[in-house]
């Protein structure tokens, strides 16, 4: 009974779709970002390289997501995400071609991070707002966005440790070619669905118009602003060590890139356990809680990985990292996914993703200088203190917005 429950909106056929299609591509996404990491410092063994390369990969959606949200909730969704997953699996081939061919410099795979930076800034939203669409069942919404987690760590278990072995073995431009061909069984769950359309705002009406009106819907309201706020503290702070994992692999830790690889999945292990204990909620009662504390156990997580110099402490400490950050990031989704507007959705969903997502770069390209003159670690350390400074804030002001928040919750999540 218990299983059942935790995977009950499998239950859906065009969840179930896209369930298999996306895990399979996103062992693929793992691999290529684990290989483009360790590609940028095996060539440049430049901190702010690395910094630089993050930036690329996550700036646009801090400058596009509001436009994009825009578009997502005027088109229709299931084909937005097929373009998006189409051309990603076009700039992965792209990658293994320059590689296989012998002309891949630095400066291609940051035009080509960039790029992909730019179709992330309408695909996550995109996705995030199609979930709804891919469930019969609304009260199914929480446990979709937990599993859609435990899919992500899952993959990031098994990619980053695959391409530590095929680096080794074969070179970094195996790995974009598999994740090129990944793509192909997203794509293809995506066409064999069958979804209703979603609501959108009247054509006629500008998207401007459209844009002011998400704006204000979303930091209007004080609960979907204090949580996107954190969101984005975190992020700035915090959420960029993955970027700084080559140099504590290699300098501190005395390793190569299956040691990154490691590392990498060593964080997915404690993702996809808080992935799994959400999954077996069965509403979202207590998540306000679980958002506030969730950062201080991330920070924690972050100073001990700063101050441990043991591949082996290391790989201890990582799980909390990743649990911490994890719950915190798939806790807020389902807040949001819950109370928000239907023909907003696309929106405040944008919004999430530039407060998530769009938050990163900058942090990846400050923390990539800051390591040039205080070393990785310190930058870790550092990232980690601010975001338990950030969860104590919350915790502050969680009272105030459940009252709030409450009257706009549908009954069965009460």
């Amino acid at each position: 009974m218990k299983i059942r429950i935790l995977f009950r909106s499998l239950e859906n056929r065009n969840f179930r779709l896209f369930y298999a299609g996306q895990g399979i591509s996103l062992i693929g996404t793992w691999m290529q970002m684990t290989a483009v990491a360790w590609l940028v410092w095996r060539m440049s063994h430049n901190a702010m390289l690395l910094g630089l390369v993050g930036f690329a990969s996550r700036i646009p959606t801090f400058v596009l997501a509001p436009f994009a949200g825009v578009l997502i909730d005027r088109m229709d969704r299931r084909r937005l995400v097929m373009a998006t997953q189409a051309v990603a699996m076009l700039q992965a081939l792209a990658l293994a071609g320059l590689m296989f061919s012998g002309f891949l410099e630095v400066w291609h795979i940051i035009a080509l991070s960039l790029l992909l930076g730019f179709i992330n800034s309408f695909d996550v939203p995109a996705r995030q707002s199609f979930f709804i669409q891919m469930l019969d069942r609304r009260e199914d919404i929480t446990n979709a966005i937990a599993l859609n987690s435990t899919m992500v760590n899952g993959a990031r278990l098994i990619g980053p440790s695959i391409a530590g072995i095929l680096i080794a073995a074969f070179g970094e431009a195996v790995c974009f070619l598999l994740n090129g061909l990944s793509y192909i069984a997203v794509i293809a769950g995506l066409m064999m669905m069958r979804v209703r359309s979603n609501p959108r705002p009247a054509l006629k009406t500008a998207a401007l118009d459209n844009l002011i009106e998400g704006f204000r819907y979303t930091f209007g309201f004080p609960p979907i602003r204090a949580l996107l706020l954190l969101v984005a503290l975190v992020s700035l702070a915090g959420a960029s060590y993955t970027q700084l994992l080559p140099i504590f692999a290699q300098q501190v830790l005395r390793g190569d890139a299956r040691t990154q690889g490691f590392l990498v999945s060593a964080a997915a292990v404690g993702a996809l356990g808080g992935a799994l204990y959400l999954a077996s909620r069965s509403s979202t009662r207590g998540l306000g809680r679980l958002i506030a504390i969730a950062p201080t156990v991330f920070g924690a997580g972050l100073i001990a990985m700063g101050l441990s110099q043991r591949l082996w402490l290391t790989l201890m400490i990582m799980p909390v990292v990743g649990l911490g950050l994890m719950v915190q990031m798939a806790s807020t989704n389902t807040m949001l996914q819950t109370i928000v507007e239907d023909d907003k959705r696309g929106r405040v969903m944008s919004f999430y993703s530039m407060a998530f997502m769009g938050m990163v770069p900058l942090g990846s390209l400050g923390s990539g200088i800051l390591a040039r003159f205080i070393g990785a670690p310190w930058v870790v350390i550092l990232g980690g203190a601010c975001c338990i400074a950030a969860s104590a804030v919350f915790v502050q002001r969680l009272p105030a917005l459940r009252i709030l928040v409450h009257p706009v919750m549908p009954a069965d999540a009460q």
